[in-house]
């Protein structure tokens, strides 16, 4: 099959924490019509996300942190529930996330399992997001966790019952995405 886009024309807008583009195109419609269409496109690179789990405690690990956009749109307090994540530093997605989880909780765990991947937004952006589980334990302790200092982070480590954490979903208390997602597959595949 030919090629349903061509004449592409990248138009940086903005290039800051991320790139903000602005694409124009030829696109061949499924009538086969050639249109121009014109999107903006966000691209912060790829990231990794974990649900942290135990077991035996029925348990997740979850961070809280603020969040500009969701202050912006209408969080009362701009600060977000949701799973360990981070953006891939020219790195793998495993490496990733076994740094953030420690950078981020202050567990220090071995042992992920990659279930699948996803574009987050793809409409606008350009990440897509790798999803993982892990179990821990208290023994896996070895910081206080929050964040690195150098890029203010400024995280809030929770402990949960995971009973609760589906709980944060219906009440809304839990509003992000990729969060709802782990659980939801925690849910689904027993693992807690």
């Amino acid at each position: 099959m030919a090629s349903r886009i061509k004449n592409i024309i990248d138009k940086t807008l903005s290039k800051g924490w991320a790139t903000l583009s602005e694409m124009s195109f030829d696109y061949k419609m499924s009538s086969g019509d050639w249109v121009r269409k014109k999107r903006e496109s966000y691209n912060r690179g790829d990231g990794a996300t974990i649900l942290l789990y135990n077991k035996g405690k029925g348990t997740v690990i979850l961070v809280k942190q603020f969040r500009i956009s969701a202050f912006l749109n209408d969080s009362k307090s701009g600060f977000v529930l949701e799973t360990c994540a981070g953006m891939l530093d020219k790195d793998n997605p495993e490496t990733c996330v076994i740094r953030e989880v420690e950078e981020e909780t202050g567990y220090r765990i071995k042992n992920v399992k990659k279930v699948f991947e996803a574009y987050s937004s793809p409409g606008a952006l350009t990440e897509k997001l790798y999803y993982f589980i892990g179990e821990y334990s208290a023994e896996m302790k070895v910081s206080a966790g929050g964040g690195l200092e150098s890029e203010q982070e400024d995280i809030e480590v929770l402990e949960v019952s995971f009973e609760s954490a589906l709980k944060g979903i219906e009440t809304g208390e839990i509003e992000d995405a990729k969060t709802i997602i782990l659980l939801q597959y925690a849910q689904i595949n027993n693992l807690i």
